[in-house]
């Protein structure tokens, strides 16, 4: 049987349709993406603000870095929640209910009169950016194009990165215009503002196509189609659409239970595996705690946090770089970019750290210091130029339409939990084996993902969402040769 033409389809429309994006799609992303703006600002604010709440709040080390990963913990929470939730009341609404949090968090911790409080609000926020990583990947992966979807989705690591650019400039900002010990509630406080405009925003946007059909509702699903699709593709994509959940119509409501069936219990593996490793890199070691480990290396404060802008300029000039990237290379070539060129930034940062001096002559090296900013700018351009705009973009496209929100909370919740882990223990490991054997630590963990990546990453571009899930079934299945095509494939086929 000739797959391979229905594994890598040549039709004129549809994945490798040359037909331009429509305006409403970008409007649709660029609204959405505002949860990405928010998930960037919010994790990377508290990187200057702990240096000024430490007194009022009277913080330890332990509790810095239960300031820092509490928000974390609520992130792999709300990703997990969002993804049962976005199954049953819509992606558009979960988004809209996020928006909520995202204010509600950033008002109550630039409030917070305590520690205990501060806490429960990056709890709360949390919950807002884990469903904001796990939900807006998915709106936009089923409302784009095939042919513009790796941009798209893309765009959310954009708007994340950005995010966490604008954090840094605040947090150099309102300690260059005010200092003094309550810059910090400022700095948090001005999180407000995009979270009220992702809830303006996306009251006028509609849910996606593929939500519709799944709720029975076709006609809404055709005219979502109509507005964001070439006419030439609206057909094609909608009988692909009705033909792969037809297949699913005696199935029941989907549930974690499924993972019973061996394929989607590997490709959920898959899921969670893409999801931490890029966590394991140990990326938000160095968005979160930048500023501590530059100072930790002899930078004063100003310098330090002036410092830290630069890894957000790097990161988001490497975004653009990894969505032009998208277009051109496949999706396992990217990732494998991504987690090679970071293992080896880890070690540079480690070597650096170990073998150059502390002092020289009586005097901090201020080499060292930049040394370590170079391995982390260096870092930063393989991690967002590559490995994070991939993983977004792998999320939200190889779980099956039906399943795609309760796996893709549970892959982001495994990755959040990652993340809590690593920003938890990682003040305590800086403390106990030094800025080098944190690094070594990073880079040994980088090897063992980059195994995984060779072995079990499929390769996803150039094709629709329905047609990877017919062909990850097939990869990962036994029945390989029982089971039949849908009729659009077998139209591939006999082409």
């Amino acid at each position: 049987m000739a797959k391979e033409q229905y594994l890598t389809p040549s039709r004129a429309s549809g994945p490798n349709s040359q037909t331009p994006t429509e305006p409403f799609v970008k409007v649709i992303a660029l609204v959405a993406t505002l949860g990405g703006l928010l998930f960037g600002y919010d994790t990377g604010v508290i990187s200057g603000a702990l240096l000024f709440m430490g007194n009022e709040l009277q913080l330890t080390p332990f509790t810095t870095g239960l300031v820092t990963s509490s928000l974390l913990l609520g992130a792999a929470f709300g990703a997990l929640f969002s993804g049962h939730f976005a199954a049953a009341a819509g992606r558009k609404k979960i988004i809209i209910i996020l928006a909520v949090l995202f204010a509600v968090g950033a008002m109550g911790t630039s409030l917070a009169p305590d520690v205990h409080w501060m806490i429960f609000f990056r709890l709360v926020l949390g919950v807002a950016v884990g469903g904001a990583s796990a939900t807006v990947p998915v709106y936009i992966a089923e409302i784009a194009p095939a042919n513009r979807r790796g941009q798209l989705v893309t765009l959310q690591e954009l708007m994340i990165v950005s995010g966490q650019m604008l954090a840094y400039i605040s947090n150099a900002g309102f300690n260059a215009a005010w200092g003094g010990e309550t810059t910090w509630r400022w700095m948090l406080a001005v999180a407000t503002i995009p979270a009220v405009a992702l809830w303006f925003g996306m009251m006028f946007m509609p849910d996606t196509p593929r939500w519709y059909a799944m709720k029975g509702r076709l006609a809404e699903a055709r005219k979502v189609l109509e507005r964001t699709r070439a006419p030439s593709d609206v057909e094609w994509e909608m009988t692909e659409i009705e033909e792969t959940l037809a297949e699913q119509d005696n199935q029941a409501r989907p549930r974690l239970r499924e993972l019973k069936k061996p394929w989607l219990f590997k490709l959920f593996l898959i899921g969670v595996g893409i999801a931490v490793i890029q966590q394991t890199s140990g990326v938000n070691t160095i968005m979160y705690y930048a500023p501590t480990m530059l100072k930790a290396v002899g930078m004063s404060t100003d310098s330090a946090l002036f410092a830290t802008i630069a890894n957000g300029a790097i990161s988001v000039l490497m975004t653009f770089v990894g969505i032009w990237l998208l277009g051109k290379i496949g999706r396992r070539t990217m990732i494998k970019i991504g987690q090679f060129g970071c293992t080896a930034s880890l070690l540079f940062i480690g070597c650096v750290s170990y073998f150059m001096p502390e002092t020289v002559n009586g005097q901090v090296d201020v080499l060292r210091g930049y040394m370590v900013l170079l391995g982390m700018l260096m870092f930063l351009s393989f991690q967002q130029g590559a490995l994070s705009p991939v993983t977004w973009l792998l999320l939200s496209e190889i779980f099956p339409t039906r399943l795609r929100g309760i796996f893709m909370g549970g892959a982001v919740f495994a990755m959040w939990m990652a993340n809590f882990a690593i920003s938890l223990a990682f003040p305590i490991l800086l403390a106990s084996v030094g800025l080098s054997g944190a690094f070594f630590i990073f880079a040994v963990i980088g090897l063992a993902g980059a195994v995984f990546v060779i072995k079990c990453v499929p390769e996803t571009r150039n094709r629709s969402l329905e047609q990877i899930e017919h062909y990850l079934h097939d990869w990962l299945s036994d029945d390989v040769e029982t089971r039949p095509l849908p009729a659009s494939k077998r139209k591939i086929e006999s082409h």
